[in-house]
């Protein structure tokens, strides 16, 4: 028997019944009263006949299917939105006041006026601030009215986008809506600056758009 089964055993599968066969048969080999065969950590050892099947099963699963090819792991992209946005400020002269906020939950930044000037009433005028902004990426920076200004003396703030990209010296436009003229000194606060996030997506045109309830209605067409 054992020279019948020894040709044989350098087969997979025959291997595998030959173990099985050593394992449930003593009685054939008699010097073989245990035998033990490792394959990934799993033993066939007599008389655990069913140990003996699973080393079959792993033989034939090893010689039979390819080795698992492994995929690469996907790259994660980074996402280019900075955790903390920045607020940088570069003071253009000497008459420049750095933004400040006026309480720790203020939305916005204090700008200050770094010459004197004249609103006159029912105009406008730009006042400089003698400073240059940098803010992050996906940021802009707008110019704002403060409250009092425009409840006490009629003054209203216009064009107020600051772009990320931009560089150059910032000013405010004021515009006077009193009768009255009203004077501007260096070191007034003249408008704030909030910093806010934006999107900005890419443009596609469309022959038609889809249809809503409100449809073209606009211009108070809602009511008062």
């Amino acid at each position: 028997m054992a020279g019948i089964l020894a040709p044989l055993s350098s087969v997979p599968i025959f291997r595998a019944i030959t173990l099985y066969i050593i394992a449930i048969s003593p009685s054939i080999f008699p010097s073989s009263k245990s035998t033990t065969h490792s394959k990934k950590n799993t033993q066939i050892n007599h008389p655990h006949k069913s140990f003996a099947y699973v080393g079959m099963a792993q033989e034939m699963n090893h010689h039979n299917h390819s080795p698992e090819v492994k995929q690469p792991a996907p790259k994660i992209q980074k996402l280019d939105h900075s955790a903390a946005p920045f607020f940088r400020v570069k003071k253009l002269s000497d008459k420049a006041i750095l933004p400040s906020r006026g309480s720790p939950l203020s939305a916005g930044y204090d700008l200050s006026s770094a010459a004197e000037t004249k609103v006159p009433a029912r105009g406008k005028a730009l006042i400089p601030t003698d400073l240059s902004i940098a803010v992050a990426e996906g940021t802009y920076a707008r110019i704002a009215p403060r409250s009092g200004l425009t409840w006490k003396n009629s003054i209203d703030v216009g064009a107020g986008v600051i772009d990320a990209d931009y560089r150059g010296p910032i000013g405010v436009i004021l515009f006077n809506h009193s009768d009255v003229d009203f004077e501007v000194k260096p070191g007034d606060r003249i408008a704030q600056l909030i910093i806010e996030k934006i999107v900005t997506p890419e443009v596609e045109e469309f022959d038609d758009l889809d249809a809503t309830v409100r449809g073209s209605g606009g211009f108070g067409s809602t009511g008062v």
